[in-house]
């Protein structure tokens, strides 16, 4: 075998090794942070969670805490999408795509380890990406998210305004929990939606339907 072909098949291997270490660092950042949050944690409690070296860490994340805290944010970040998404695309009819992208947003977001201990012990953490501009961004992202999904049923127009309504309402219920809906109860999410969410989704796809000129 050439040079050239040991090179490229030692990069094969190499490439997913770095891939599996840094995914290996994210998840024990996330115990560090269930466990004491962003600010107390460190780089060196992040290594011992990982069981890798200092060295070895920041040839992974030369940004240090900071790039892997982004990591952490952008990686937990597919892993829901990828979650929602999978109970969405299974849908049979839009009350259903809605049933079951607020019952596994609310179930996935409230049983994190990590965002319960933000929540209780570094809320101004949390509300950063819920107040003003970020809110903004925040919406932005997640309804483009779910705009294919309600695509199936409605027009372009009226999937892109049902789903950031639908977006607003579940941020809006799991920044104010009410006691009387329980967003993880598949009945109490279905009640909600057929009372409320859907009928405004409804009207706003049929507010949106471009009127057909009559024949002359």
């Amino acid at each position: 075998m050439s040079m050239g072909g040991v090179t490229a098949a030692a990069t094969e291997v190499v490439a997913p090794a770095r891939a599996s270490q840094r995914l290996r660092v994210i998840d024990a950042a996330l115990s560090c942070i269930a466990r004491a949050g962003t600010k107390k944690t460190t780089v060196d409690d992040v290594a011992r969670e990982a069981e890798v070296s200092r060295a070895t860490l920041y040839r992974a994340f030369p940004g240090g805490k900071d790039a892997i805290f982004a990591a952490v944010v952008e990686t937990e970040l597919a892993r829901f999408f990828s979650t929602v998404a999978i109970a969405m695309g299974r849908a049979a009819d839009l009350e259903e795509v809605l049933v079951n992208g607020i019952c596994v947003s609310a179930t996935y977001l409230s049983n994190h380890a990590a965002i319960a201990y933000l929540c209780d012990h570094e809320p101004d953490l949390v509300l950063q990406r819920l107040v003003f501009g970020q809110m903004d961004q925040t919406l932005e992202l997640c309804s483009t998210f779910a705009q294919p999904f309600f695509a199936r049923f409605l027009d372009p127009v009226a999937a892109a305004r049902g789903a950031e309504l639908a977006v607003r309402v579940i941020v809006s219920y799991l920044m104010s929990p009410s006691p009387s809906t329980n967003l993880q109860s598949e009945a109490e999410v279905q009640a909600l939606v057929r009372a409320f969410i859907l009928p405004g989704v409804e009207a706003l796809a049929s507010s949106s339907a471009v009127p057909v000129a009559p024949h002359v």
